[in-house]
């Protein structure tokens, strides 16, 4: 194992940051390892907002539901998809873009927007600096877009939380690696028991980081993923151009 796949599989999320700045030279460096990830036809539909200013991250903070560590860390990067630039160089041809508007066209933006984010979370780590993920930048994405002034067919996906680490967290246990890995097709069989193991490991992890309310795996996700929990998201996907309806 080499140092680099020792940092992946040594990931945490990180919810407590020193009060210490980032230099610009290590931000840009992150981000340039985010950039450099492939992006479907070279289209390069993304983009990064970065945000370091307080009073803008301690908005967001509450715009994702009272996240406190998205103002303690000194910087936030916001995740976007960016068919706007795109459709700048549709106009250039005076051609009409309609991908932003299909299913295929979102999800092309998501893929290449995980695939950045991947990346600069592997670059942040190794570099000593802590990070956590913020999906609840979509809980209120129309008050985010005017925030950070996006245009049309754009929208925020997701966000990283980034700054040294106050301590090393407890590491999250995954669920066993045979359902994550399948040979040449999917297998359903013995899921369900790797299932109610992973439920057992993941008891103690809660209890240790003070969520043992919170049970177990399956107990936390069936009640989270019984509802749409950001109905906005949507509605302002639409509104943004995005209405997938091809």
């Amino acid at each position: 194992m080499n140092e680099t796949i020792r940092t992946i599989q040594d990931h945490r999320s990180i919810r407590n940051f020193l009060d210490k700045q980032i230099d610009e030279a290590t931000l840009n460096e992150i981000l340039k390892a985010a950039q450099a990830m492939p992006n479907s036809i070279n289209g390069q539909q993304s983009s990064v907002i970065v945000v370091q200013d307080k009073a803008k991250k301690a908005k967001i903070a509450e715009l994702a539901g009272g996240q406190t560590w998205v103002d303690d860390a000194p910087v936030l990067m916001v995740f976007v998809t960016d068919f706007y630039k795109t459709h700048l160089g549709a106009q250039k041809n005076n051609l009409e873009q309609v991908i932003h508007e299909s299913v295929e066209g979102t999800l092309v933006g998501a893929v290449d927007v995980g695939l950045n984010m991947g990346a600069a979370i592997i670059a942040a780590e190794s570099l000593g600096l802590g990070i956590v993920p913020i999906g609840g930048i979509r809980r209120d994405p129309a008050l985010m877009i005017e925030l950070l002034e996006l245009p049309e067919y754009t929208f925020p996906v997701a966000a990283l939380a980034v700054g040294y680490p106050k301590d090393r967290s407890h590491k999250k246990p995954r669920m066993p690696f045979e359902t994550f890995k399948f040979d040449e097709k999917y297998k359903v069989e013995g899921l369900k028991e790797a299932i109610d193991l992973y439920d057992e490991q993941m008891r103690p992890y809660l209890k240790a980081i003070g969520r043992e309310q919170e049970v177990n795996w399956s107990v936390t996700t069936s009640n989270i993923y019984k509802s749409v929990y950001f109905p906005k998201v949507q509605p302002v996907l639409k509104k943004q151009g995005f209405k997938n309806d091809k």
